[in-house]
């Protein structure tokens, strides 16, 4: 398997995030917390025991909990550091969570999925994890995030350098993360999409933004060679040439893809068999069949 991410890197850099706590700079995480809160909080059900995947502050726990859904969630993070004061955590690797088959009814993930390298072998282990009709809630950065940032980064360092390295990393389209959570065993998927515009004064602003939450570039591919001040005065102008609006304020791209699925069990809904239907879609519609030529 190629290793597309230093995944090392990305959990040192999300607990330096963590450790230096610049006020305001969680806000994605608040937003994946309460919605991922908000799609529990409508399930009709009870969930015994839960766990928060990578979650940095706990934000997803704890809004989980406050709905009442679920008893208990263990926090699994890369560093004890991340816990609170007293707060006991699981260690454990962003791409191996080391949780037992079958041994938790809820699995959250807040904003980590797109930093591991086996994303499929992943969704198997959390589907593995859960017990029989156990759910699976997700908050996942898609396509179409930071694609400004990624389009000024390429041209200036295209037009200075004559060539580009990867600066921004790649995410999924929510076609992919639905074909793998069927692919893992899922059962009632569901997976959408939103995208949220935060407005900046200036690149500068959006990449300080990104180092407070922990989102510099992973890439394991990434260019080791330092970029002159030059490279990001270019990229800055190209932002604010492309991507301002008229109080010359930029625009950035979050795109947060959603997603929830059941562990099988014999009392989920299933699909009718095709041929099973006992009445004529032709005559709901009032319509006559028409045949098509083979």
């Amino acid at each position: 398997m190629d290793e597309i991410f230093d995944t090392a890197l990305a959990a040192s850099r999300r607990l330096k995030a963590l450790q230096s706590a610049v006020p305001g700079a969680d806000f994605l995480l608040k937003i994946a917390a309460e919605e991922l809160s908000e799609r529990l909080g409508v399930v009709e059900r009870h969930f015994a025991h839960g766990v928060e995947l990578h979650g940095a502050t706990g934000l997803a726990a704890r809004a989980a909990l406050a709905t009442g859904k679920v008893e208990t969630i263990e926090r699994v993070e890369v560093d004890q550091a991340f816990g609170a004061t007293g707060e006991d955590l699981r260690v454990a690797a962003l791409e191996w969570p080391d949780l037992a088959p079958q041994s938790v009814n809820l699995v959250l993930s807040p904003l980590a999925l797109h930093l591991t390298n086996d994303t499929p072998g992943m969704f198997i282990q959390i589907r593995r994890a859960l017990k029989p009709d156990g759910l699976f809630l997700a908050a996942i950065p898609g396509a179409g995030t930071l694609g400004e940032l990624r389009d000024c980064l390429l041209a200036a360092e295209a037009e200075l350098y004559g060539g580009a390295s990867p600066r921004v990393i790649p995410f999924a389209d929510v076609r992919d993360i639905g074909g793998l959570l069927q692919r893992a065993g899922f059962t009632l998927p569901v997976v959408d999409q939103e995208s949220y515009t935060v407005r900046y004064d200036n690149l500068f602003a959006l990449m300080a933004d990104l180092k407070a939450m922990g989102m510099s570039n992973p890439l394991a591919g990434r260019s080791k060679k330092p970029v002159g001040r030059a490279f990001f005065l270019r990229a800055a102008e190209l932002y604010a040439e492309r991507y301002a609006d008229p109080d010359g304020r930029i625009r950035a791209t979050f795109s947060i893809i959603y997603v929830s699925g059941w562990a099988p069990h014999e009392s989920q809904q299933k699909p009718l068999k095709p041929g099973s239907a006992k009445a004529r879609l032709a005559d709901a519609l009032n319509t006559s069949e028409i045949p098509l030529k083979r």
